[in-house]
């Protein structure tokens, strides 16, 4: 089964739109006496960050981390001694992992999380005036 050319066509173009939003890769090296890795961008920015916040390097040591390679595009960075890659738009997107990951090692998005259900019983808790006023407890005089 092969791909048709306007299938290729368009993810063409959906790689050429990718490539102008966001600034390729152009180096990237680990700092050892900062203990943090640094990937330059085509557009003079620099991002530094200790591997062990990111997705799939959180237990590289110095050594897993020589050897980076840039992909062709620019939009990412292969490890090989770790068979890890960091994909530099998601990188930017999720701070240094996917949403979801980043969720789980800031304990941010549990509480946050909405749903329909859960709107409808503020809405409903709201008409009946909120939530009930803590009152002092009732004692028997003896």
């Amino acid at each position: 089964m092969g791909i048709s050319e306007e299938l290729f066509a368009a993810a063409n173009r959906r790689g050429e739109s990718i490539k102008a939003a966001f600034p390729a890769a152009v180096a990237v090296r680990y700092d050892r006496s900062a203990k943090r890795l640094v990937i330059s961008l085509s557009s003079g920015v620099d991002i530094s960050f200790s591997p062990k916040q990111a997705q799939g390097l959180e237990a590289a040591r110095p050594a897993d981390l020589a050897g980076a390679q840039i992909s062709p595009s620019g939009l990412g960075v292969h490890f090989p001694k770790l068979d890890a890659d960091l994909y530099i738009p998601a990188l930017m997107e999720g701070f240094l992992g996917s949403r979801r990951w980043m969720a789980a090692q800031n304990g941010r998005a549990g509480g946050k999380a909405s749903s329909e259900a859960k709107s409808v019983a503020a809405r409903a808790n709201g008409l009946r005036g909120g939530r009930p006023k803590k009152t002092a407890p009732v004692t028997a005089e003896g």
